[in-house]
């Protein structure tokens, strides 16, 4: 069995707070090292200023000093239900393959906290649940991992890009920062190919590597800011705007947060119209959603939204003639209930 050495050490301190006195030959039987490499780690914990004592004879022994103890864990009631629903919320950002760890964290956090508090915040965990939107896509969290490691050390990475275009580039980008928004992850950085500061999409990466080199990461770079400045460029798609025929404050709830402006139509009458503005890659999807808001929409632009609508509309007869050619007398007479747009696709 192998152990990163910082592990190693980690474990004399935990073994020592764990017994009274441990004997070298036992330490040395417990990390399989030789009792010269537990003299090392020893000593690493002595610099650390950890008390360490040690004792001689055949084999010695080592304690730490009496009544030294590292503190325990403590968190409040509040700080250890963030912890919880922090963890489990990470596949809410796409990261799925963190989910076996972060089950592994709970779990360690659950044995760190006191019974009552742990039980009590297992049960909050139990009243909630996550679901992850339909617009978050699935992140690589190696790959976002490499990233994030070469970023740190400074290191260029290369890759293969595929843009919105379908047309795919190789690649040189030194990092400055990664982002995760309106669903997806970015990482921005200095494109040397283009020699420009650009934007990448984590799902349209492919062949990630870290190359030699470094570079210095501008300090005062702001990822986000820089994203949302040149973000209509980089999400693609259709500019869309649409005036709903419902005040502001009714529309306001309906909507997800990400990527959606409203604002009130002026001169409208005193019900009030309300303005919408996006960018959309998909335009079926976000006309459906629209619909299930239950108010007249009047498309401003684009031209292909008013085709989407009417495709729409063209299925939903078809569907409504062969629902009354194969219904039954009580089934006419039922009344088809809206849907709510809750149950609705998110715009």
């Amino acid at each position: 069995m192998t152990y990163d050495p910082s592990m190693r050490v980690l474990t004399v301190l935990e073994l020592l707070q764990s017994r009274e006195r441990m004997s070298g030959p036992e330490l040395c039987r417990r990390l399989e090292v030789s009792p010269r490499t537990v003299q090392r780690y020893v000593a690493r914990l002595q610099d650390l200023g950890i008390p360490v004592e040690s004792t001689r004879g055949v084999g010695g022994s080592y304690r730490l000093k009496p009544g030294f103890r590292l503190p325990p864990l403590m968190f409040s009631a509040d700080e250890a239900l963030s912890l919880a629903l922090g963890l489990r919320a990470l596949r809410l950002l796409g990261l799925h393959a963190l989910t076996p760890a972060a089950a592994s964290a709970s779990a360690k956090l659950a044995r760190t906290l006191p019974r009552a508090l742990s039980e009590r915040v297992q049960s909050l965990q139990d009243a909630v649940q996550l679901d992850v939107a339909p617009w978050v896509l699935a992140a690589d969290a190696a790959a976002l991992s490499q990233l994030l490691a070469a970023m740190e050390a400074g290191h260029p990475v290369a890759f293969r890009y595929t843009a919105r275009s379908a047309v795919s580039s190789e690649r040189e980008v030194e990092v400055y920062g990664t982002v995760h928004v309106y669903g997806r992850w970015y990482a921005v950085g200095h494109c040397r190919s283009r020699r420009a500061i650009r934007s990448f999409r984590l799902d349209r990466m492919e062949a990630l590597s870290v190359l030699e080199g470094h570079y210095t990461r501008p300090p005062d770079f702001d990822a986000l800011a820089h994203l949302r400045s040149t973000l209509p460029d980089a999400l693609g798609g259709f500019e869309v705007e649409v005036h709903l025929h419902a005040p502001l404050e009714q529309v306001r709830p309906q909507f997800a947060s990400w990527g959606v402006t409203l604002s009130a139509l002026p001169g409208t009458p005193s019900s009030g119209q309300t303005r919408l503005l996006a960018r959309r890659e998909r335009l079926e999807p976000f006309a459906a959603a629209l619909l299930g808001l239950n108010c007249p929409v009047t498309v401003q632009r684009p031209p292909e939204l008013r085709q989407v609508f009417a495709k729409l509309a063209e299925r939903s007869a078809q569907a409504a003639q062969v629902s009354r050619a194969g219904a039954t007398p009580a089934d006419e007479a039922q009344t088809v209930q809206p849907v709510p747009f809750s149950q609705s696709a998110r715009l």
